[in-house]
């Protein structure tokens, strides 16, 4: 009677036993799922998605071993991809430009990537193009990122904003909230990766990076670029060419004057004005030199009306006549680039002339094209003239000059 017992208590751990095998029995079955990743499967998907060897194999370990859905799941994950790939350096990229119809908008822009093999990409290079293309697009673009505008300019925008008489009968708190707003959408308006993408307006620029940070499988980063707009910034004169003849003519009448009052042995120069010189003359020579009309009736009666060699005595004055236009202003021209090969080197500049017709002719964008080569052919070339050179710059590297030890034995006057 008392062994019964124990029988009827041995199966007791017997029906527990399978309670516990059954519990392992899911982490088992979860194992050989990981397993069935292959290397074939992970090389097809990254063929076809172009990400990286470990997001490939995550992806497939999510989706079941799927290629296909895996697939999708890295599209969807692509800005988390980018994420991942934001804390690696991007040395290598290009150097592009695009210039708008007409040359009247230049743009250069810097893109880098992880390699020289993605560099050298057609998709790459397509980014390039395209990034280039929606800095023109944008006008209100200044920096990269909200990130690139300075502390003092979002302190000043929001000074201003404060000011403004539309939140003057505002509760404190209210104003501070409708200022941010009015801020951070000011700050989106600056910021190249904040606009909607000239290609499809459903995303950012940044969402577009991003998408093609996952179809290469490396991080792509816009450092920097620059964008000119024809003639900004200069101002035409209100004279009229007849008010500026007549204004050079007032010039040279009264030095003449004045002589005739102090020395009258200066009075045989009235001699050469009595040459007749034709409004005709005038206009062929004009025709023939480009020179204005007053430089040309002075040719004129310097060379007896002689058409010809008042065309050789403009000539020689070649240097004279620049200068003489150097006052004028030169608001049309072009924006023109050049890209150096393998797009290492970029170049973008702006030449003014003064007038349209000349800015549309080859020989001008001829000279636009040398300007760009010659600009990319010395990197030692920081400004157009050495008027532009800031004085504070010109004393600093005095003083350099002059604290060098090869001077230091010398008079001070020679120094």
């Amino acid at each position: 009677e008392k062994a019964a017992p124990a029988e009827e208590a041995a199966p007791a751990p017997a029906a527990a036993a399978p309670v516990e095998e059954a519990a392992p029995a899911p982490a088992a079955d979860a194992a050989p799922a990981a397993g069935t990743i292959t290397a074939a499967m992970v090389k097809e998907l990254r063929q076809a998605s172009g990400a990286g060897m470990m997001d490939c194999k995550k992806a497939l370990q999510e989706n079941g071993g799927d290629v296909e859905a895996a697939g999708e799941w890295l599209r969807k994950k692509g800005i988390a991809s980018a994420a991942k790939k934001a804390s690696r350096i991007a040395a290598e990229g290009g150097v592009g430009s695009y210039i708008h119809m007409g040359s009247s908008i230049g743009v250069l822009v810097e893109v880098n990537c992880e390699t020289d093999f993605v560099a050298k990409g057609d998709i790459f290079k397509g980014i390039v193009e395209d990034i280039a293309m929606q800095i023109a697009a944008n006008p209100t673009v200044e920096v990269v990122s909200t990130a690139d505008i300075s502390a003092d300019v979002i302190e000043k925008e929001k000074a201003i904003e404060m000011g403004k008489e539309d939140l003057a009968s505002k509760p404190e708190n209210i104003r501070e909230k409708m200022v941010e707003g009015r801020i951070a959408k000011l700050l989106k308006e600056k910021a190249l990766l904040e606009q909607p993408f000239i290609k499809d307006s459903s995303k950012t620029v940044e969402q577009y990076v991003n998408e093609m940070i996952a179809t290469l499988g490396e991080k792509i980063s816009i450092r920097r670029f620059e964008r000119f707009n024809l003639g900004e910034g200069l101002e035409k004169k209100n004279e009229n060419f007849a008010e500026e003849i007549a204004k050079q003519t007032a010039v040279k009448a009264e030095p003449k004057a004045e002589k005739k009052e102090e020395k009258k042995e200066e009075a045989p120069k009235e001699d050469k004005p009595k040459v007749a010189v034709s409004a005709a003359a005038v206009k062929e020579l004009r025709a023939v030199s480009g020179a204005g009309m007053m430089d040309c009736k002075k040719a004129l009666q310097e060379n007896e009306g002689d058409v010809e060699k008042a065309g050789e005595w403009l000539r020689k004055k070649g240097i004279a006549s620049a200068d003489k236009k150097a006052s004028r202003i030169a608001a049309e021209g072009a924006v023109g680039s050049y890209i150096h090969m393998g797009n290492s080197i970029g170049v973008l500049v702006e030449v003014n002339c003064e007038t349209d017709f000349v800015a549309k002719g080859d020989l001008f964008k001829g000279i636009v094209a040398d300007v760009a080569m010659q600009i990319a052919a010395n990197p030692t070339v920081e400004v157009v003239s050495t008027a532009d050179i800031p004085a504070e710059v010109v004393e600093k590297e005095k003083a350099i000059e002059m604290g060098k030890e090869d001077l230091q034995s010398k008079p001070e006057n020679i120094r």
